[in-house]
């Protein structure tokens, strides 16, 4: 690949941390054939390797820029080096570029189906037809409309905060409550008063709710309901009902909805009200996670009376329940902002 090719024998200074709580240190980064190359300044010993295509950018648009190599990784490398910084960003999108996309083959069918689907007459049923496409969108193009929600979120928003330490107890926070599901937990610092569930399979806090809260499990409470609410009703349901009739139709013909259909969605989102869930389903919920339901029960009624079973189902299984985060990760998070 040529862009690979350009900056293979390129180089720079960077600061490498090898896992949460180390020392940074200094470091020569290089690229490789296919690889990032992190090595000691006076021995030459490389310290590190990173495959090129997973190496993520944790801080888009930010100096100095931060990097890992992948979402579950602990190792971290910050770089000031504007060449290196491009040149990443350019490897980044030429190998996206040369990835298949198993994906165009069953556009193509659907495209077919969905003539059909006009024929026998759905198409003046929007109900249906949203159904239908929410039903047989690609995982790839439901994160693209995520990405699009949140771009019309952060106008209202500002960008998620990004705090390394903080953006990393997010991220565990994550997996302790939903595993290998690959969901992400976002702060903003203004605009969410209460938590909101994208369709791309992110939970946005507002910073407000973070520093507030008394624990962990109060967030990770809000957190489980709402993948419940999302288990519920999918997520990108209200999404195309905001888009409307002709821009589900091209999405679901063409694979592709429109970047302006999704305008002023996030203002709605963050208005409205979620339905309530049954304290049975949740009781389940935190039973499965081994998550404590009394902070998030008392956070939702102060006085508990409304909330009793959530408390008392609590007592019952006290010995079972895990912390959600360590004391550290917690402090870390409610710094989330502070970037």
């Amino acid at each position: 690949m040529t862009a690979l090719k350009k900056y293979q024998k390129l180089e720079c200074t960077g600061l490498w941390r090898s896992a949460p709580g180390e020392q940074r240190r200094e470091v020569v980064v290089n690229f490789g054939e296919a690889s990032l190359i992190m090595s000691d300044p006076r021995t030459e010993q490389a310290l590190s390797h990173w495959s090129l295509p997973a190496v993520e950018r944790l801080n888009p648009g930010e100096r100095p820029a931060l990097y890992a190599p992948g979402a579950d990784s602990d190792e971290t490398l910050e770089i000031e080096d504007g060449d290196m910084i491009a040149a990443l960003d350019t490897v980044h999108e030429a190998l996206v570029s040369t990835r298949p996309h198993p994906g165009r083959l069953r556009t193509t069918i659907l495209a077919g189906a969905s003539a059909l689907i006009l024929t026998l007459g759905i198409f003046w049923l929007p109900g249906a037809l949203v159904d239908h496409t929410v039903a047989v969108v690609p995982p790839a193009t439901r994160a693209e409309i995520g990405r699009l929600v949140l771009a019309d979120m952060i106008r209202l928003t500002g960008k998620p905060c990004a705090e390394p330490l903080g953006r990393r107890a997010a991220d565990r926070l994550a997996r302790r409550l939903f595993g290998e599901e690959r969901m992400r937990i976002l702060v903003v610092r203004d605009g969410v008063r209460t938590p909101v569930y994208l369709p791309n399979r992110q939970i946005l806090f507002g910073r407000t709710m973070i520093e507030t809260a008394e624990e962990p499990e109060v967030l990770a409470g809000h957190a489980l309901a709402l993948q419940l609410h999302a288990r519920q009703q999918d997520p990108l349901i209200p999404v195309l009902e905001h888009a409307g009739l002709t821009a589900t139709f091209r999405l679901l013909t063409t694979g592709t909805l429109p970047s302006d259909a999704v305008q002023g969605y996030a203002a709605e989102l963050l208005q409205r009200a979620a339905a309530p869930l049954s304290e049975q389903t949740l009781i389940a919920r935190f039973e499965e996670t081994a998550v404590a339901a009394t902070p998030y029960a008392f956070e939702l009624d102060p006085t508990g009376e409304s909330v009793l079973d959530l408390i008392e189902a609590d007592d019952l299984r006290r010995d079972s329940v895990r912390p959600v985060l360590t004391d550290e990760d917690w402090v870390s998070l409610q710094g989330i902002c502070a970037d």
